[in-house]
């Protein structure tokens, strides 16, 4: 008995072994996946889901302790990223090789399956809205740029071959694209999306989305619903109705997630009726997840769940905000530092957040983390990575998608393409050099400048001249730097002024604050100089110290900013607009000597927030921008052709109140052009732009939006004509911004739609482009004009190349419904290609007209086809009609 005891003993322990080394059920990748997703959730504890549900830029080097309870994903940080979280976010220029990305990745992933207490993986994500936003990815041309393409087939083939990019590397979750409609060109982040049109868009989302969902890569559409409102503004309010939303702004994310097979959806910065997107019921809860049925996983904008109270003032602190997004229907929250954890954990703790809506929303994650695969196959084979990003072929790929995306507005006597035998040409601006590539881009590889593709394609057999030209920007003035400036503070003498301030608007009592600030250049338009001392909405500041003159002369100096504010300079008051009313720039003139240091004193004040303030001068400014235009002008004159490149400066929270070239670039174009050469512009940017000051003086006009890594030579190639130029504008080129905004698709006015001194007329319309070439439209038919309601039908006609050179043609239908019961759109498309004809041929192109593309929302928001006739029109533009013809629905 005393040799059986130990005996039983040990058989104990050895069978408790064996239960407890019982592969989890979760990890058995034959179950199904709802039955693992439920396992492991209720293994979990509340902190292990609270990490599943928070993501942030960064990676192991901060300390992996710090996740031992796991997270839902990093943007995966990289050696040339600067130390703070914020900056990593905005840093799109990493330094780190595909290769070196891919083991990174891997060594992150080891020790969340190896090391944390449940090894659940993580889902790295990036964005790559038109290439990888990675050191050596391809740079495909901007999303503008393929939407100008109407070339479905193509952006396909683009989102292969930036999903094959993104995987290889590891990166599992990519924050694109851009589906917003943009209905106002004022929005800085146009060139991010796919254009003013809902079909347009939601083709050309599938396209790309699909390619990266199949590829096993998790596609996340933006941002949900809108991310802009009154005046083109991002992140602004909105007023929407559930027929606006469900007609114009929904649909190409419905595309997305039931179509193309979205795993995820991003939300927008602002509020729609008050309510904040980030965490608004009805929209995330009642119509994404409810009425659609969407099964994927909503993520936040970056850092806009705590901007439910920082900028919408709907939560008293950051817990609350987390509990308002995820009861309200987000699954994961979007930061920018791990530091920012705590704020949030603390609404999970203290039981704010609602247990079921935690559990929905980590069911989302896991879910989405079973199905990419993760927890069978969490690594990537970093040589792979090496050999799949940057290569040939997808720069071959970026290439043909610039060619396919350049719209030529306009050709005056054909003068485009230009003769092969040309003998000299002026290349003229800026842009010609820089090779611009677009917002969120990576740095791409060994790109070509516009000036460099056409050296390259004319080599030697002709004189290149080139002339810089004048700045897009004009810069009259500057931010006074801290070397001119000096303060005393504990004896020493210190770079900057000292500034006093004040939790009042009237310099009362003690400081609140004082500091030194090395500059005057502040814009606190959301927040106070100091959260914890200041409102962000009721101070004043007072900065002294010394301005020392760097040479001699009479200088303007002066604030831009809001006003509100007085400067002295040696006691006496040289500038002061005291009474709060706008935003402007104020500058006096100054006579200063060289050396000399003036006691200075700046007092401002801010009683409504929104501050913004700047001391500037305009020494060591050298405005010559009238001798480089002057050199352009010589430079075009000793040549046969002038070729302007123009551009314009936009992107995130950078809107355009106006649409014309910045800075002195009309003057230069008008000026090259007053030389009588035949002068071409080429224009760079993602927009709409006004050209009433130029358009008729010069002879070509060419769209090349931001054209990519290898845009130089798509451009030479379309310049000599190579190819043909058939791209289509995916918006509304206005031709002033007080008709904004303007887009094709409009309603009946009721009456007019003119201006008492200009018409409701576009500059080009939507849809449109010229050719080298011609094309005629003929022998519209149908298979059967009259129909049911639920029936279909096929439109068929034939194009023919009348010109004398092969290029792309680009048919589009439209509809009207004549006769409905509620108004309906003058004009809207639903049916587009692209063919390629030769001088002579002919095509027959089919279109089919399906109930999806007759119906409507009735008055009580369900989608019918109503009985009656339906215009038919087939052009090239939504202007540019060619053949008509009409269906009935009986």
């Amino acid at each position: 008995m005393k040799i059986l005891k130990p005996i039983l003993l040990i058989l104990l322990v050895v069978l408790a072994r064996g239960s407890f080394a019982q592969t989890p059920l979760y990890k058995d990748a034959s179950r199904p996946i709802d039955q693992r997703v439920e396992d492991l959730l209720s293994r979990m504890t509340l902190k292990e889901k609270f990490w599943q549900l928070f993501m942030i830029p960064g990676d192991l080097s901060d300390g992996s302790a710090r996740y031992k309870d796991g997270i839902f994903g990093f943007q995966v940080s990289t050696k040339s990223q600067r130390a703070d979280a914020a900056a990593q976010m905005m840093d799109y220029n990493p330094g780190s090789s595909a290769k070196e990305v891919a083991q990174n990745i891997n060594n992150i992933q080891r020790f969340f399956v190896d090391s944390t207490r449940l090894g659940i993986p993580i889902i790295p994500f990036d964005e790559a809205l038109h290439g990888l936003l990675r050191e050596g990815a391809t740079v495909f041309p901007q999303a503008i740029g393929l939407a100008a393409t109407w070339d479905t087939t193509l952006v396909h083939h683009v989102g292969h071959a930036i999903a094959t990019e993104v995987k290889t590397r590891g990166i599992r979750d990519i924050l694109s694209p851009v589906i917003n409609i943009a209905r106002d060109v004022r929005w800085g982040r146009t060139e991010e999306t796919y254009g003013e049109d809902t079909y347009l868009t939601s083709l050309m989302g599938f396209s790309y989305m699909s390619e990266l969902e199949k590829m096993g890569v998790v596609a996340t559409p933006k941002h949900f619903v809108a991310n802009f409102g009154d005046g083109g503004r991002d992140s602004y309010p909105i007023h929407f109705n559930e027929r606006l939303l469900d007609e114009i702004y929904f649909p190409a994310f419905k595309m997305a997630i039931q179509k193309a097979g979205t795993h995820s959806i991003m939300t927008s910065y602002n509020s729609l009726d008050g309510d904040p997107c980030t965490g608004n019921e009805w929209l995330l809860r009642k119509k994404l997840k409810g009425e659609w049925g969407f099964k994927g996983f909503v993520i936040s904008d970056a850092a806009a769940v705590g901007g439910n109270n920082v900028l919408h003032f709907t939560s008293k602190d950051y817990a609350e905000s987390g509990a308002k997004a995820i009861n309200g229907g987000l699954d994961v929250i979007f930061q920018t530092a791990y530091e920012h954890y705590p704020l949030f954990w603390k609404g999970f703790e203290d039981g704010s957040v609602n247990l079921d809506a935690v559990n929905d929303a980590v069911r989302r994650v896991l879910r989405a983390k079973f199905e990419l695969g993760l927890f069978e196959n969490p690594y990537v084979d970093p040589e792979l990575a090496e050999k799949s990003n940057g290569t040939a072929e997808h720069r071959a790929l970026s290439k043909k998608a610039a060619i396919e995306s350049f719209v030529l507005l306009k050709n005056d006597n054909q003068l485009l393409p230009l003769s092969k035998d040309i003998r000299s040409i002026a290349i003229i601006g800026p842009d010609a050099t820089e090779a611009r590539l677009g917002g969120y881009s990576g740095p791409g590889n060994n790109k070509v400048s516009i000036l460099k593709g056409i050296e390259n394609y004319l080599g030697n057999q002709a004189k290149i001249n080139y002339a810089p030209g004048c700045a897009r920007a004009a810069v009259d003035y500057v931010t006074i730097p801290s070397s001119c400036l000096s303060t005393v503070d504990n004896g020493a003498v210190k770079e900057g002024l000292k500034g006093d301030y004040y939790d009042n608007i009237t310099f009362t009592g003690e400081p609140k604050l004082s500091r030194i600030d090395s500059q005057i250049q502040f814009g606190w338009t959301l927040f106070s100089p100091d959260e914890a001392k200041i409102p962000y909405d009721w101070y004043s500041v007072r900065w002294t110290g010394k301005l020392t003159a760097p040479e001699s002369g009479t200088f303007k100096i002066g604030i831009e900013g809001n006003d509100g504010y007085r400067i002295y300079l040696d006691n006496k008051l040289i500038s002061e607009s005291w009474t709060k009313e706008t935003f402007r720039t104020i500058l006096k003139d100054f006579r200063f000597e060289k050396g000399k240091s003036y006691d200075l004193k700046i007092e401002y004040y801010e009683p409504t927030g929104n501050a913004r303030v700047k001391l500037v001068w305009n020494a060591g400014v050298k405005n010559d921008w009238k001798e480089k235009i002057n050199e352009a002008v010589k430079a075009a004159r000793h040549s046969e052709v002038a070729v302007v490149v123009a551009g314009i400066n936009e992107g995130e929270f950078n809107d355009r109140a106006l649409l014309s070239l910045l800075g002195h670039q009309e003057e230069l174009i008008q000026a090259v052009a007053a030389t009588g050469k035949p002068t071409v512009v080429l224009l760079v940017g993602g927009s709409a732009i006004t050209m009433n000051n130029w358009k008729d003086k010069v002879g070509s006009i060419l769209d090349v939006w931001y054209p990519g890594e290898a845009g130089g030579d798509a451009v030479a190639e379309v310049l000599f004509g190579k190819y043909s130029p058939a791209g289509r504008l995916p918006i509304t080129f206005p031709v002033f911004e007080g008709q904004l905004p303007l887009y094709y698709n409009h309603k009946p006015t009721g009456r007019g739609d003119d201006y008492t001194n200009l018409t409701g007329q576009p500059l080009f319309p939507f849809g449109f482009g010229l050719s080298y070439t011609s094309f005629e439209y003929s022998d519209l038919r149908f298979d059967q004009s009259t129909f049911g309601p639920n029936d279909s039908t096929t439109v068929h006609f034939k194009v023919k190349n009348t010109g004398k050179v092969a290029g792309d043609e680009v048919p589009q239908l439209y509809i009207r419904d004549v006769l409905a019961s509620l108004a309906r759109p003058l004009i809207e498309l639903k049916g587009f290609t692209r063919i390629s004809l030769n001088p002579g041929e002919e095509k027959e192109v089919s279109f089919t007209l399906s109930p999806d593309n007759l119906g409507m929302l009735d008055k009580s928001l369900n989608w019918v086809v109503e009985p009656g006739d339906f215009r038919i029109m087939i052009g090239t533009s939504s202007k540019d009609i060619r053949l008509r013809g009409f269906v009935t629905v009986k």
